[in-house]
C-alpha cells in the first residue's frame, strides 16, 4: 500500500525528527514530496509505503501526536 499524506507541523513539534522516528517503529518507506518549514510552522507531503496493516497503523501514530496534523492527499486518476 502507498499511501499520500500531508503533515502539518506547530511551533512545538516542527523541529522534531517525527519522519524519522516514524521509519524507525514502522517498517514502512517514507518519501518527502514536498515540503516547507519555517520557525513556527512545518508543512510536509509525504509518501508511506507498506503493508496496508503497518501503514494504517503509522498514520494513526502519526495522528496521536500532539503538534502534529495529518490530512490525506487526493490523488487524481493520472497519478495513480
Amino acid at each position: 500500500m502507498k499511501l499520500r499524506v500531508y503533515l502539518n507541523f506547530d511551533k512545538n513539534k516542527v523541529t522534531d525528527p517525527v519522519i524519522w522516528q516514524l521509519a524507525k517503529e514502522f517498517d514502512v518507506i517514507t518519501n518527502i514530496r514536498t515540503a516547507e518549514v519555517k520557525e513556527d510552522m512545518g508543512l510536509v507531503g509525504l509518501e508511506i509505503e507498506g503493508e496496508t496493516e503497518v501503514v494504517e497503523a503509522s498514520v494513526k501514530w502519526l495522528e496521536a501526536l500532539d503538534g502534529v496534523h495529518v490530512e490525506p492527499i487526493e490523488q487524481s486518476i493520472v497519478e495513480g
